[in-house]
């Protein structure tokens, strides 16, 4: 891109804060300065400011930055209309990431309703229902109980046509012959590398929780089989590090992560379903919308109806 066209910083924050922030909601009326910069790029330095003062936090700030001047650089212009949404921009792998070398084994494009439940029995009792996702979230610092429950899950979801995740206990979830495993962003930067292989040997596929830009970028770094994103609004469920995250941005996200089968989590509740299916994430995970329930079976069976009538679901396809 020629320098003279190349308009100045604060002009760059600005546009991106006039073109993107009844969106995105500004924090401010116009841009604030960033906490710090690491380039002098005007493009960059004004993007930073302006995703600083549209709420984005300091790391995924400097990751929308440099996707602001990669895209800038590829197109050869400038424009505040156009959110970053190219993986290319963000220095990801190529797509479709099940064509990578080191991709985890697929997983559906939908997996649908996603229910995470705290025991193997919660487990059965939803994969009867058929809800076609089930995660184990068993919480223990007893070995043979978590493999004991572990190995429960899966002869519960046995015969069921379930899949089944374990979250975090990948190496009893290997032993055991589970579907998958899922890893929050701590859990994966803990694998050394001979593990992370030994998991992508394995067979199982792999989800990973993020919860903005730069958690996307690291986990698309080892090709999992799906991208979980939240939370996308307020819960009371653990407390969470980042600021609920809003369907706005989930909608950004799941443009970025196409290619990827998606599941939005986080506060989702029957009244916001809709507006949640609408970004395009295949997939919803719930924890309290149906452990909760007075009736659990029938409240599964409205979430997928409303899920099956969403624009763009089809029948599950492996």
């Amino acid at each position: 891109m020629n320098p003279i066209d190349t308009p100045n910083a604060r002009a760059v924050a600005q546009a991106i804060v006039a073109a993107h922030g009844l969106r995105f909601g500004a924090a401010t009326a116009t841009a604030v300065s960033a906490p710090r910069f690491t380039s002098d790029d005007a493009v960059y330095r004004g993007a930073k400011q302006a995703c600083t003062a549209l709420g984005f936090i300091e790391i995924d700030a400097e990751c929308l930055a440099h996707a602001w001047r990669a895209q800038t650089e590829r197109l050869s212009q400038f424009d505040a209309s156009a959110w970053p949404d190219a993986p290319v921009d963000f220095g990801m792998g190529p797509f479709p990431p099940t064509a990578r070398a080191d991709a985890f084994p697929p997983c559906p494009e939908r997996l649908g309703l996603y229910a995470v439940l705290p025991d193997a029995a919660w487990v059965g009792r939803m994969a009867r229902a058929g809800v076609p996702t089930v995660q184990l979230r068993f919480k223990s610092d007893d070995a043979e109980a978590v493999a004991r429950e572990v190995q429960a899950a899966v002869d519960a979801v046995r015969g069921t046509g379930a899949l089944l995740f374990i979250n975090d206990h990948w190496q009893v979830a290997i032993a055991a012959g589970a579907y998958g495993v899922h890893l929050g962003q701590e859990d994966l930067d803990a694998l050394s590398p001979d593990e992370l292989q030994q998991l992508r040997a394995s067979g199982l596929r792999l989800g990973v929780s993020t919860h903005g830009y730069a958690e996307m970028v690291r986990a698309d770094a080892v090709s999992p089989s799906y991208i979980a994103m939240g939370a996308i609004y307020p819960t009371t469920l653990k407390k969470m590090a980042t600021a609920p995250q809003g369907v706005a941005r989930l909608a950004a996200y799941a443009r970025l992560l196409r290619g990827y089968p998606q599941v939005g989590i986080g506060g989702v509740d029957a009244v916001r379903l809709p507006e949640v299916l609408a970004t395009g994430v295949g997939s919803v995970a719930v924890v309290r919308a149906l452990v909760a329930a007075d009736d659990p079976e029938a409240t599964a069976a409205q979430w997928m109806t409303a899920m099956h009538a969403a624009p763009g679901s089809p029948e599950r396809t492996e």
